[in-house]
Parts: structure tokens; C-alpha cells; sequence
């Protein structure tokens, strides 16, 4: 088990591939995590498939059943906090958009690779990037694991795994 702050929370993904846990950062993200944890309590994610897996990119979650049907967000979307100072770094994770630059809700990713091209580095919303909130602290293995699935075409969507691969149940952990 990873050592991890006390003072930031943590967030468990239980997968049908195994557990990922994600320290999060509301000092730095204050907007994004407050957004995150009330889907995690609204229990949103549970039964969402990781639908988008990039090899040495990213593992994006948050939007999609079984069978690629999408789950519409119930909350606004947020502020973007990409220009936070933290970095999309291997293990960190982040909030997906759309090209407006506010338009983040529940879809998230998991850097697999440092991508400094998804930083922040100017105020047009190809430069704005993607707001860093968290970090793996125990899972990366899981995450390695997925991966190696084959991945398809659905629909308009590419890099969706043959298999899913479900969340179960994302929990606040408690200390």
C-alpha cells in the first residue's frame, strides 16, 4: 500500500480487473474535486465502462454503460483548473472536455505517460489543457493490465476495449 497525505481524500475504483485508488488534490483542484466526489457519492460511476484505452496515453472512464451508451452527466459543467501547476504525468489523473474550455463533467483519465501536450500553456482552448486533480497511489498495475485489451471501432468512437471493463463501485474511503 502506497503512503499517501492524510489530509487529502481518496477515492477507490473497484473494477472487474481490480482496484485502482486516487488520491485527490482540493488544494490544487478545488472545483474538480468537490465535482468528482459528488458523483462518486451519487454513485454515477458505478456500472461505467472504461470506454476510451490508448496505450502510452490514457485510460479515459466516466460516460459510458456496457455497450456504449451513454450516460448523460446530472450535474452543470465545471471551471477548468488545468492551469492549477500540477502536470498530466504518468499516474495523475484528470478531467476529460470537450474543445470549450469549461466544459468538463464526469469524464475523467488516467495519464498512462507524462503528456505535457495536455498541460496548460495559454488561454485558447486548444493551449488551456486538462485539469490535473488526483493521482494513482495504488492500482497502476490494474490500469497496465488494461492495456493489453484489444480495443475497436464503436460507432464514432475509437480505442473502446472488445471487453468490458466495469467499474463497479467507486467509493470515498474513509480514515
Amino acid at each position: 500500500m502506497t503512503e499517501h497525505n492524510r489530509h487529502f481524500p481518496v477515492v477507490r475504483l473497484e473494477t472487474n480487473m481490480g482496484d485502482i485508488r486516487i488520491e485527490l488534490r482540493p488544494d490544487k483542484a478545488p472545483v474538480t474535486v468537490d465535482n468528482f466526489l459528488t458523483y462518486v457519492k451519487e454513485e454515477f460511476y458505478n456500472g461505467l465502462i472504461f470506454h476510451r484505452v490508448v496505450p502510452n496515453f490514457v485510460i479515459q472512464t466516466g460516460g459510458f454503460e456496457p455497450g456504449m451508451i451513454y450516460r448523460e452527466p446530472t450535474h452543470p459543467p465545471i471551471k477548468n483548473e488545468a492551469d492549477n501547476g500540477l502536470q498530466n504525468r504518468r499516474g495523475t489523473v484528470a478531467m476529460a472536455r470537450a474543445y470549450p474550455i469549461d466544459s468538463a463533467a464526469a469524464q475523467f483519465f488516467v495519464n498512462m505517460v507524462d503528456n505535457p501536450k495536455l498541460d496548460h500553456y495559454g488561454p485558447e482552448p486548444v493551449e488551456f489543457g486538462y485539469a490535473v486533480f488526483g493521482k494513482v497511489i495504488e492500482g497502476m498495475e490494474v490500469l497496465e493490465k488494461m492495456g493489453f485489451i484489444p480495443v475497436g471501432l464503436h460507432s464514432q468512437h475509437q480505442h473502446v476495449p472488445v471487453r468490458d471493463i466495469i467499474i463497479t463501485k467507486a467509493v470515498i474511503e474513509e480514515d
